[in-house]
């Protein structure tokens, strides 16, 4: 297992197989989303329990984001809506638990990105047609269009690099306050221990990892909403 400056490491599996840390780190997510999701939705009753009343809360809570942000009549788009905000969220604050985030990982946020803007030009032309929809990249006037597909071009550039930026940002500050600490422990107190690592990081780790991951991710769900209702209209 081997580390190139912040970049992820390689791990090595079974049958000489490398994997990121990237990759790893997301199958547990995953696996742990998809294990919630189980526990949560079954055995569902007519009069709920205390888990059922708080799945039924945040599926309303993702329902009404929805509605407010894309209108109801594309509602259809919630369950993917929040299945992203959720995962964006579990990936962002896995640096609460020792791990490299996911989306500290250029490929993971491009992956992401190129997928709302599939999904913009993919259900802007089947709402509106493909003559149409077209003829929104020459508006007001055609001498616009190589502004209006660069704007379009540079939409998954911009939310794919706004999201890395700030959790690999967050990433190599917390590293970097990490290895100061402990050699401040070193040089103050002549030992291999870092004590002052114990305690000092964690306001850092409220505002890198849990409202800074947690933002982001609303933010960057919240303009693949906007993007795609926009298309539509």
């Amino acid at each position: 297992m081997g580390t190139e400056g912040f970049g992820p490491r390689i791990v090595e599996l079974p049958f000489g197989i490398q994997v990121t840390e990237t990759v790893t780190v997301t199958w547990w997510i995953m696996a742990g989303i998809i294990l919630l999701a189980w526990l949560g939705a079954r055995n569902l009753q007519m009069v709920p329990g205390k888990r059922q009343i708080v799945v039924e809360t945040i599926v309303k809570m993702i329902n009404n984001l929805t509605k407010q942000t894309m209108g109801e009549k594309n509602m259809k788009f919630a369950p993917y809506i929040g299945t992203l905000m959720i995962f964006l969220a579990v990936a962002n604050l896995a640096g609460l638990l020792g791990l490299r985030p996911p989306t500290a990982d250029i490929n993971t946020t491009l992956a992401l990105a190129l997928i709302t803007f599939l999904m913009i030009h993919a259900f802007g032309i089947r709402s509106k047609g493909v003559g149409k929809y077209l003829k929104g990249f020459f508006e007001p006037f055609f001498l616009l269009f190589p502004i209006n597909l660069l704007g379009e071009v540079a939409t998954p550039i911009s939310l794919s690099f706004r999201l890395f930026g700030n959790i690999v940002g967050g990433l190599i500050i917390m590293s970097l306050l990490y290895g100061a600490l402990g050699g401040f422990t070193s040089a103050l107190i002549n030992l291999n221990i870092p004590l002052l690592a114990v305690g000092v990081p964690a306001v850092f780790h409220i505002y890198f990892d849990l409202f800074s991951g947690l933002l982001q991710s609303f933010i960057f769900t919240m303009l693949t909403m906007v993007y795609v209702s926009m298309a539509m209209d």
